[in-house]
């Protein structure tokens, strides 16, 4: 977790692999491992563990969370909404998987679902760049430009890269 939290993927997934190898039921080392492959942008590895994960510890909404999002970020959009619903049906309310779902819908060009998502997230965390960012996303599509600019401009102030970060996940 060290090498994870320092942005050493490679040196965590390694260490996650011989955890994984001294016990290969260890939920959360697979989980450890499918967030650093995420992280490496190594998504279809980090599905598989994901869907390990879960095999392991189905009633984890962090798990489905985690694969709501990795789906979400290579397009498998009908399958992120069905992960992103069941980690909120586990444990509903929860600000990160509220995000993911926002997230999933913006893709989906679901603008109103969108932020609805976001601004429930905001309201359990109000400075949650991504659902700031994501949620001025949408209200621009609707062409809410004062409402939008201004969700954008707060995200940034809080996280410089969300712009990238959204790009990266092929969202402008």
């Amino acid at each position: 977790m060290a090498y994870q939290k320092k942005g050493e993927y490679d040196r965590a997934i390694k260490d996650f692999d011989e955890s994984i190898k001294l016990n290969p039921n260890n939920a959360s080392a697979i989980f450890n491992r499918a967030e650093a492959y995420l992280n490496k942008g190594e998504y279809q590895r980090a599905v598989r563990d994901f869907d390990e994960a879960i095999r392991l510890k189905p009633t984890s909404d962090t798990v489905w969370n985690g694969r709501c999002w990795t789906r979400a970020i290579v397009g498998e959009l009908q399958a992120a909404l069905a992960d992103c619903n069941e980690a909120l049906r586990l444990q509903p309310g929860v600000a990160a998987t509220l995000d993911s779902r926002g997230f999933t819908y913006l893709k989906m060009g679901e603008w109103d679902s969108a932020i609805d998502d976001y601004s429930s997230a905001l309201q359990r965390d109000p400075r949650l760049a991504s659902s700031l960012y994501g949620r001025g996303l949408a209200k621009l599509k609707k062409g809410d430009i004062t409402g939008g600019n201004a969700d954008v401009a707060a995200a940034t102030k809080i996280d410089s890269k969300i712009v990238e970060d959204f790009v990266h996940y092929g969202v402008q």
